[in-house]
C-alpha cells in the first residue's frame, strides 16, 4: 500500500543529470510503486532543484534494506570524517 506521504530536505550539493551537473536544493523521499526497479513497492529519493525545472532531477529507487543500508553507510562515512571536514567550502 502507498503512503502517499512525501518528506523533503533542503539540500545544498551536486547531481549529475543527462546533460550533466547541476546543484541540487531539494530531496524528496517517499514509499510508492517504482518506476522502473523491479519491486512492489519501492523508497524513492528524487534529488532536484526545482528552480531549473522537470529536467533537473536525479532519481533513485531502492528496496527497504538497500535505503537502511545507505542510511547506515552515510551515517558511517560522517562519523569517520573529521569534524567540519564534510561541510568544507571547496578551495579556489
Amino acid at each position: 500500500m502507498c503512503t502517499y506521504h512525501t518528506e523533503f530536505a533542503e539540500l545544498e550539493g551536486s547531481a549529475k543529470g543527462k546533460d550533466g551537473w547541476f546543484s541540487v536544493t531539494r530531496a524528496a523521499v517517499y514509499v510508492d510503486h517504482p518506476y522502473h526497479a523491479p519491486l512492489d513497492h519501492s523508497v524513492n529519493i528524487d534529488f532536484t532543484a526545482p528552480e531549473l525545472g522537470p529536467a533537473a532531477r536525479v532519481a533513485v529507487e531502492l528496496t527497504e534494506e538497500s535505503a537502511r543500508a545507505l542510511v547506515a553507510a552515510i551515517e558511517a562515512a560522517l562519523a569517520a570524517a573529521p569534524p567540519g571536514l564534510a561541510a568544507s567550502p571547496a578551495k579556489s
